[in-house]
């Protein structure tokens, strides 16, 4: 049986302090963002399906990419989270590919995410903001399993940790482990590859809010306001699925 969670998420939505708690767990094989990395990179190392604990595998190719994933959730319950900043059309050409997974998604508010991107990428564009390719994918992964897929919002999951993750484990089918709550900092090695979209989770010690005194904001400037009005209205349809 294939035990694969995916976390998807847009930039700046907490997802890597969500996937250091996984990682905590101690029970799962935990992937970090493979298609990020593929798609920067050509390239991503995945852990060994039957290897010893730091051997991996280098694949080039979305679909190799996610059998990979499947083998390893034949073998060991799977996490792996993901951002979408792109739209990784490979999973829209086949979705049978993905019908197998538990797909789970994370949000937060673009008012508080886009000025967050923006401080690590000022010039990124409006389609990198993720929340479009987002409900995209949410749409894709319902008709694809014929499950609604479980939404964590950020701000719940700040305020209220143990009840957010409990209510996730249950949906997910893991068992709720309180101890994955905290964690000692530190940065991952799979996380260097692109290591200034990690620095909070790397000194984080557990889930607290991120600095929200942003120099610049969607209330100030135009640019950001064209992006928080496309992509507000994505987020409150993810919203009214949310935990």
């Amino acid at each position: 049986m294939v035990h694969v969670i995916a976390l998807w998420a847009h930039p700046r939505s907490v997802s890597t302090a969500f996937l250091r708690m996984m990682v905590e767990r101690g029970d799962l094989t935990v992937v970090h963002e493979p298609f990020v990395l593929l798609t920067d990179h050509g390239s991503v190392a995945l852990p060994a399906v039957g290897g010893a604990d730091g051997d991996t595998v280098t694949l080039d190719e979305p679909g190799a990419v996610l059998s990979h994933l499947a083998l390893l959730g034949a073998e060991r319950p799977t996490f792996f989270k993901d951002t979408l900043e792109y739209h990784y059309q490979y999973l829209f050409d086949h979705p049978e590919a993905i019908a197998g997974f538990q797909h789970t998604f994370i949000i937060r508010h673009p008012a508080r995410a886009i000025p967050s991107h923006h401080l690590v990428k000022p010039d990124f564009a409006c389609h990198e903001a993720g929340y479009e390719h987002q409900f995209a994918l949410f749409e894709l992964a319902w008709q694809a399993t014929g499950r609604c897929p479980v939404v964590v919002s950020a701000e719940r999951l700040l305020a209220d940790p143990a009840a957010t993750v409990a209510a996730y484990c249950a949906r997910v089918g893991l068992p709720f482990v309180p101890d994955a709550l905290r964690w000692r900092p530190g940065e991952r090695p799979e996380w260097r590859p692109n290591a200034r979209w990690h620095v909070d989770a790397s000194a984080s010690s557990g889930f607290r809010a991120p600095r929200d005194d942003y120099p610049v904001t969607v209330d100030d400037d135009p640019r950001l306001r064209r992006y928080y009005e496309h992509h507000l209205p994505f987020y409150e349809r993810l919203l009214s699925h949310a935990l």
